[in-house]
């Protein structure tokens, strides 16, 4: 099921969204654009429904904040109604624009159309405030740069996308060395071990996620048995 985040600091315009999406999709409530913008850099996002009009910062703001860090599509909620708005909305990377008051069937038929249009492969994963970026071969962890080998790159891209799946060792060589290559066990282990000294230096709890299957090879566990990652201030 896909995650949408609404961002409105009125809660009941905030009900009113999450009964309308609940039945379809995984709606994401927030009146605080601080709270949003931890939610984006810790979890996936398919979408963000933001509101123009907020004292916090204002949806034009968050709309340029959010495209400086992330690829993620944004329809603008608002009963700003100008062509001048709708224009200024767009062109700073709004992908669609809905005029309050509005009713289900449009709200939902627009962002199907906008999810539809943005269909592309992923190019970036997010994981507990991880952001791997596969275009710029880049890892983060909130906001600051790990670096990475191009083999430990690979390596970390597969475990993301395969969450929970052990991977043997064997696996590991064909799928990041490729095949026909003579690579010894003890260099699968050697940069995994590398990798999760790397994610430990940066703060992530490499150790909770990044598992070793004794007598088979590794695996990336989604829900590590920790408490959540709190954010710095």
């Amino acid at each position: 099921m896909k995650t949408i985040l609404c961002i409105d600091d009125e809660p009941r315009m905030l009900d009113l969204l999450t009964l309308y999406l609940e039945p379809v999709f995984h709606c994401r409530a927030m009146s605080s654009v601080h709270d949003a913008f931890i939610y984006l850099e810790e979890e996936h996002v398919d979408l963000v429904l933001l509101d123009i009009m907020m004292p916090e910062m204002d949806g034009w703001q968050v709309c340029q904040e959010i495209r400086k860090f992330w690829d993620v599509p944004i329809i603008m909620l608002t009963a700003k109604g100008e062509h001048s708005d709708i224009v200024k909305g767009l062109n700073i990377g709004a992908d669609d624009y809905i005029v309050k008051p509005f009713d289900e069937e449009e709200l939902l038929a627009r962002i199907q159309a906008v999810l539809r249009r943005t269909k592309t492969e992923e190019k970036v994963i997010v994981f507990e405030g991880l952001r791997l970026d596969k275009e710029s071969f880049e890892l983060y962890f909130r906001q600051e740069a790990i670096p990475l080998t191009p083999k430990e790159f690979s390596m970390m891209a597969l475990f993301l996308d395969h969450q929970n799946k052990v991977f043997s060792r064997e696996h590991l060589i064909n799928t990041v060395w490729g095949y026909n290559v003579s690579i010894e066990d003890r260099t699968i282990d050697s940069h995994v071990r590398n990798l999760r000294e790397k994610l430990r230096k940066s703060g992530f709890p490499a150790d909770d996620y990044l598992q070793t299957v004794w007598g088979i090879g590794y695996k990336w566990h989604k829900f590590a048995d920790r408490k959540p990652l709190e954010h710095k201030s």
